[in-house]
């Protein structure tokens, strides 16, 4: 997730990647993309895509949270960083005022610096090969979680992603007329707007959080889709509440509290886990209730990870620094999200997420 601080133009078809640009008949036609990846150890879902002429294959993470497509200059090309010389004044610090650059701050701390290009994009079921605009960064700072990929919000009209608990899983832009999600069992909310923490993002509303279906007694908490988070993050009130009810609501007292590396809350067992299957029947499910009966069910295996040394730790983690609740990818997993930009709605509906077209069709229950 990335908010960006400073651009020159701050025009939408400037900062998004162009498949609004695209002619109709193209951007009309669902184009898969295979992803790679998972929650734990890796921590980000990623696709390949091939960009320039000759096309070179680049890793872009998928990111519903950013507003800018980018990849730092030292693995694109030297034409990124002659770029960023020849802009600057004479005093060296100053970029040119005909050159439109960015900066762009995440919520982990990394940041990138750099300016918006142009080149071709190669594109699945599409025979062009589209000038799309996107950022070249040539000055990265080092966050938290920073590895050496790019994030890529590439949303068209209609976008659907399905993140499978396994690993991998499916991208998929334009309309496929319904051909791939049944659309009667979808729960669909309307995006939200009138939130101005939340307006930027891709937001679902307000809902009310209840554990084992009850709810917490909270007022409803302001909820973001992002899918460059790996974990969810809940703000002080909700993440407190969540804890102390996921630790009262333990089914067994064979669960030890226990310090591990990977995250701050987690338990050991008897013996090492080897998956969340093994320990999932002992947690219950928590639930996001948007109203008019669209509820968000996150069961076990949608909050907890089991890591390398075989404990279970919570994938909830306290937003300190954030003034809304985040729904990541640890949230998202075998599930089919949807955005329709067009209908202005969101959609989910559960399903394991394979790495065809075919089988994650076959997988969505109807």
């Amino acid at each position: 997730m990335a908010a960006a601080r400073w651009a020159p133009i701050a025009g939408f078809l400037l900062v998004l990647p162009a498949l609004l640009l695209l002619p109709p008949a193209a951007s009309s036609a669902a184009m898969v993309f295979p992803l790679h990846g998972n929650v734990y150890p890796s921590g980000r879902f990623f696709l390949t895509m091939n960009i320039g002429v000759p096309a070179k294959p680049y890793f872009l993470d998928i990111d519903t949270g950013s507003d800018l497509t980018w990849v730092p200059n030292q693995l694109y090309d030297p034409l990124c960083l002659a770029l960023h010389e020849d802009g600057r004044s004479g005093d060296g610090n100053h970029m040119s005022p005909t050159q439109c650059d960015y900066e762009i701050k995440y919520a982990d701390g990394a940041s990138t610096i750099g300016a918006l290009i142009v080149d071709q994009f190669s594109l699945p079921r599409i025979a062009t090969r589209p000038n799309l605009p996107f950022g070249c960064g040539y000055n990265q700072g080092v966050g938290e979680n920073f590895q050496q990929t790019s994030p890529l919000k590439m949303l068209g009209i209609i976008t659907k992603h399905c993140l499978s608990s396994g690993g991998g899983g499916l991208l998929f832009v334009g309309d496929d007329n319904g051909n791939l999600v049944p659309s009667s069992r979808v729960t669909w909310v309307p995006m939200s707007h009138s939130n101005i923490n939340t307006k930027n993002y891709y937001s679902p509303g307000s809902a009310t959080l209840y554990f084992d279906r009850h709810s917490l007694g909270m007022n409803p908490m302001d909820v973001v889709f992002d899918s460059g988070s790996t974990y969810t993050y809940f703000t002080a009130q909700p993440y407190q509440a969540t804890v102390y009810a996921i630790k009262g609501g333990l089914s067994s007292t064979s669960l030890e509290q226990v310090s591990d590396p990977s995250l701050p809350l987690c338990w050991k067992g008897q013996k090492a886990f080897e998956s969340v299957s093994d320990v999932k029947k002992e947690f219950k499910s928590l639930q996001l209730n948007f109203g008019n009966n669209a509820v968000m069910e996150i069961p076990p295996e949608n909050f907890l990870i089991v890591t390398e040394y075989g404990n279970v730790c919570l994938g909830i983690l306290h937003g300190s620094r954030l003034n809304f609740n985040i729904i990541g990818d640890i949230t998202m997993q075998d599930q089919m999200v949807i955005y329709d930009n067009e209908r202005e709605q969101l959609g989910w509906i559960r399903g394991s997420c394979g790495r065809s077209p075919t089988k994650s069709v076959e997988r969505i229950p109807s």
